[in-house]
């Protein structure tokens, strides 16, 4: 049997990390100026290892949007220090991150914004040496607002794909903006994307010179229930600056919502199953993955994947939240199992995430226990079973503040998942091979959403067959 750990802060105290910021308006910003590359008068372009003077050894940067107030707060991982402080166009956002993890990206859909915050952390390839940055964060003037209703916003392999679902009400039609971490520095005036002819709740998937992206027919065709959602994926090859359409799978995915790919596949959620997207040069193959018994009437509305595992993570939920079922997918063998491990009765999901390596997938509960999961293979066949659970509040769950919860995010430069509670107003830091808590971060407010920003490690992956 799976050893439970529960691990109370109470009990950490001593060995936790504390992390204190105050958060008014006297904190001193401690800035820091950009790393030189030294200069000794010699030509480094030889291709010779010239060790780690151009990197940066860091455990990055954490991006928090208040609960009380419309302030994104940027912290340091590594000297403990509450770098700045900004003030947000909207009071609505959601929190993300860039491609590649520089910056903060800020949405607000009801008001057709997307922002950008650097978060002072980054890498350039320099052919003969890597070279890493260390700044201030600052507040980035680029801003995307000629889309409709931004909503789906995916990120893979240094790109970003924001779909613009449109709104009906106003006639306005939905699309889709591609962009790099090099466009927002660079302020990329007009971003490669499409520009549909109706409005739908859709999701692109950027792969290499592809973008896969969803394709509402018109009501009378459409077989979704819900007609605002799309029924067919389009392959869209990136030409001469544009995005042109190329194929259309032939399968159909009714009531199409959440996405995801790993090396091989890209996977859509459909009400009927899974759509399998297999690609072969410039062609793609679509195959469905019916969905089985313990889906029951609920959709896969959301999937996971990630480029070191070999199965998706699919979770199936009626509109609007309730009881959810976890199942993952195999698309080498078009095969879907139900998880052995279920949320305890009573909890409910707030949070899926891989690890960065893909060794580990993480379920976020409401009542504030992170489930750690991993994948084995047993008679050809792979299995995720719970390693070990974090309890991550010393507090009553039912004194969460009203229209909050927990939220996480996930380091890609090692092993750790950080967490936010609103009603401790504090972030923890979980070490995901130990299933311990090695850190605490004080804030002087409820943290709404989190995200982790700094310099990824590169994964070479040993996939579990």
């Amino acid at each position: 049997m799976t050893k439970l750990f529960k691990l109370k802060l109470i009990a950490l105290a001593i060995s936790s990390t504390l992390i204190t910021a105050c958060g008014d308006a006297e904190t001193n910003i401690v800035e820091k100026d950009p790393i030189e590359v030294p200069d000794d008068g010699h030509d480094h372009g030889d291709g010779g290892d010239h060790g780690d003077e151009y990197t940066i050894d860091s455990l990055g940067r954490l991006a928090i949007l208040a609960g009380d107030s419309n302030e994104a707060n940027f912290f340091d991982l590594d000297d403990n220090e509450l770098l700045d402080t900004f003030t947000l166009t909207n009071d609505s956002n959601t929190l993300s991150s860039s491609p590649d993890f520089r910056y903060a990206v800020i949405a607000s859909r009801a008001q057709d914004y997307l922002g950008f915050i650097d978060g002072g952390l980054w890498r350039e390839d320099h052919g003969a040496h890597l070279h890493d940055y260390e700044q201030s964060p600052e507040f980035s003037s680029y801003e995307l607002t000629s889309g409709s209703r931004p909503t789906h916003l995916v990120k893979h392999d240094g790109k970003l794909a924001v779909f613009y679902d449109g709104d009906a009400a106003s006639g306005t039609t939905a699309s889709v903006e591609v962009l790099t971490d090099n466009d927002i520095t660079n302020a990329t005036a007009t971003l490669p994307g499409i520009s549909y002819d109706i409005n739908m709740h859709g999701v692109a998937e950027p792969r290499g010179e592809h973008l896969l992206a969803t394709i509402r027919r018109d009501d009378a065709q459409s077989t979704s229930n819900a007609k605002i959602l799309p029924d067919q994926v389009g392959v869209y090859h990136f030409h001469d600056g544009e995005y042109e359409l190329e194929q259309t799978l032939e399968l159909t995915c009714p009531d199409l919502h959440g996405a995801a790919q790993n090396h091989d596949y890209v996977a859509f959620g459909c009400s009927d199953g899974v759509l399998l997207a297999h690609q072969h040069d410039d062609e793609y193959h679509a195959e469905k993955v019916a969905n089985i018994a313990a889906v029951g009437d609920l959709r896969i509305g959301s999937i996971y994947g990630h480029e070191g595992s070999e199965t998706f993570i699919g979770v199936a939920s009626g509109h609007g939240g309730g009881p959810a079922v976890i199942v993952s997918i195999n698309p080498a063998k078009a095969e879907m199992e139900e998880f052995e491990w279920q949320l305890a009765d009573g909890a409910s999901a707030i949070s899926y995430s891989f690890s960065a390596n893909g060794e580990h997938f993480l379920v976020l509960d409401s009542l504030g226990f992170l489930n750690v999961l991993e994948a084995h293979a047993h008679d050809g066949h792979i299995h995720w079973e719970l390693t070990g659970q974090v309890d991550i509040t010393q507090e009553d769950v039912t004194t969460m503040p009203e229209g909050m919860k927990f939220s996480m995010t996930v380091a890609q430069n090692g092993q750790f998942a950080y967490v936010a509670d609103p009603i401790a107003q504090h972030v923890v830091q979980v070490h995901l091979e130990d299933l311990e808590i090695e850190g605490e971060l004080e804030l002087t407010f409820p943290p709404a959403a989190i995200t982790w920003l700094g310099i990824a490690q590169e994964e070479e992956h040993d996939h579990v067959h």
